[in-house]
């Protein structure tokens, strides 16, 4: 691995992205050193995880020729609101809203070159529920899925049912937001989202108003974009129908799902977070750059579903 791949001297300075519902997000712009960067890299956090938790792998992109942003969402970190309770924020807006103004700040500091996304867990779903994804050139999801309970791993599925759709609706109800940070449970979330994570049936569209369903399917299945989904054998939200079932709605991209296991990068456990911590930037993060840069796959004898 090169010696700058963890330098974060790159030119990281903060800004600050308006919706088009006039919510504006707190995030971070990285500008690699490079003259001619590969291209622009869109980092999307998983849920109720701060945007910082990715900044040293945006700092790997920035160090190998990407401009990186990074940003939360509402209701997150430095998209926080003075007040949780009443701010009637929804996971959807996130993807509506949030995702939709990113990719439309990132394509105006672009300097050249393709827009890609890194998606980690809704992260990746996200995407499709903007207007203008199609204007994506290259997707990676990790763990992406939209926490349908039965598609939790087999073994753990009891327990984490009764901790996020029994115990995190009701302390929801009970706080008018979800207090996920003093429970040491991911960052504190607002009600709208708590609520769309706790009640998601099988169909994600079923959580929008009938009107708009036919909608949120077409700009799903706008998205052109070759698209390489990664599993994790012992990742026990992204299990591989949890990664079939947010695949399917992208219906007009190439889509590639392959499955890794701890013992591919000498490890004992990887689980749903851990790829993104510093200590895979001489295996994953590496591999990922093949797909971001050259749009290869590099686990081809991973492979476990491909749809077109």
């Amino acid at each position: 691995m090169n010696p700058s791949a963890l330098d974060l001297s790159a030119d990281i300075r903060p800004v600050e992205i308006l919706c088009s519902d006039g919510v504006v997000l707190g995030g971070h712009l990285f500008r690699t050193g490079r003259h001619d960067p590969i291209g622009i890299a869109i980092v999307n956090a998983a849920t109720g995880v701060l945007a910082r938790y990715y900044h040293r792998y945006a700092g790997f992109l920035a160090a190998q020729g990407f401009d990186v942003l990074t940003y939360d969402y509402r209701g997150i970190g430095a998209s926080r609101p003075a007040r949780m309770r009443g701010c009637g924020y929804r996971w959807r807006h996130w993807g509506e809203f949030d995702f939709a103004a990113a990719l439309r700040f990132a394509r105006g500091e672009a300097r050249g070159g393709p827009v890609v996304v890194v998606g980690h867990s809704i992260g990746g779903f996200l995407p499709g529920l903007a207007e203008n994804a199609a204007g994506i050139d290259r997707l990676l999801t990790v763990g992406a899925q939209y926490a349908w309970w039965p598609d939790y791993v087999a073994h753990r599925r009891a327990g984490l049912f009764l901790k996020w759709h029994v115990a995190m609706p009701a302390l929801t109800a009970a706080f008018g937001y979800f207090p996920g940070r003093r429970l040491g449970w991911l960052e504190d979330l607002p009600a709208g989202v708590a609520h769309e994570w706790s009640f998601r049936g099988p169909r994600f569209e079923r959580s929008h108003p009938r009107g708009e369903r036919r909608a949120v399917l077409a700009r799903m299945a706008a998205v052109r974009s070759p698209i390489l989904a990664v599993a994790v054998a012992d990742d026990e939200f992204g299990t591989a129908p949890a990664i079939r079932r947010a695949l399917h709605y992208y219906k007009g991209a190439e889509r590639t799902a392959v499955m890794l296991r701890p013992a591919d990068y000498g490890r004992e456990s990887i689980g749903h977070f851990s790829l993104f911590h510093d200590s895979h930037a001489a295996d994953f993060w590496g591999d990922s750059l093949r797909w971001l840069r050259d749009g290869a796959n590099p686990w081809p004898d991973r492979v476990i579903a491909r749809l077109v």
